[in-house]
């Protein structure tokens, strides 16, 4: 269900990295894993994918769902949160995050670690659903924190990262990209 009501959205992020094949990305928290596969389809010429998850169920679903991709070593899991990402400074040619920022206590201090590990010519997307329509929906009121977008440009800014805003309203609910580079 994670992979097919985000879908329009995950494409448009991985479209976003422009990535030429042999780049060093990652999906932070992945949950159902379309990222994933499109990221490893978008990097088949060298490239390598991460997938970064907190939750143990949907890093052994990835495992179970990719094995051949990670015994191959294109494909590397990794259980941790934004806010403390397992790469070096620089390590990363480009990220996607989708739908994760509900879930952080304090953006700034995410945002900061995804800068930290982006290489200087690298970009990064963060997608939102737009708030309004999130604060409409009976489930958020259940641990999801709900930012204005101009909040969230705020705290990317804050964070050291130069972000390009994009309005996905083909779509229910519209969604915000929010294409950044450091």
């Amino acid at each position: 269900m994670l992979n097919k009501s985000n879908a329009a959205l995950i494409t448009a992020a991985v479209e976003t990295l422009d990535l030429s094949g042999s780049e060093k990305v990652a999906d932070i928290g992945f949950g159902g894993g379309f990222g994933l596969q499109l990221l490893l389809d978008a990097t088949n010429d060298g490239g390598r994918v991460h997938g970064v998850e907190p939750s143990a169920a949907m890093l052994t679903r990835a495992g179970k769902t990719w094995r051949s991709d990670v015994a191959a070593g294109h494909l590397e899991l990794h259980r941790a949160t934004m806010d403390s990402l397992p790469f070096a400074d620089g390590a990363l040619n480009g990220w996607i995050s989708l739908n994760t920022l509900y879930f952080i206590d304090d953006p700034t201090v995410g945002f900061s670690e995804l800068k930290r590990v982006l290489a200087p010519t690298g970009r990064g997307v963060i997608g939102i659903a737009d708030p309004d329509w999130m604060a409409r929906q009976p489930f958020t009121k259940h641990g999801f924190t709900l930012r204005p977008v101009a909040d969230v440009l705020a705290a990317l800014e804050a964070a050291g990262l130069t972000p390009q805003h994009h309005i996905l309203d083909h779509r229910e609910p519209p969604c915000h990209l929010l294409a950044v580079t450091p």
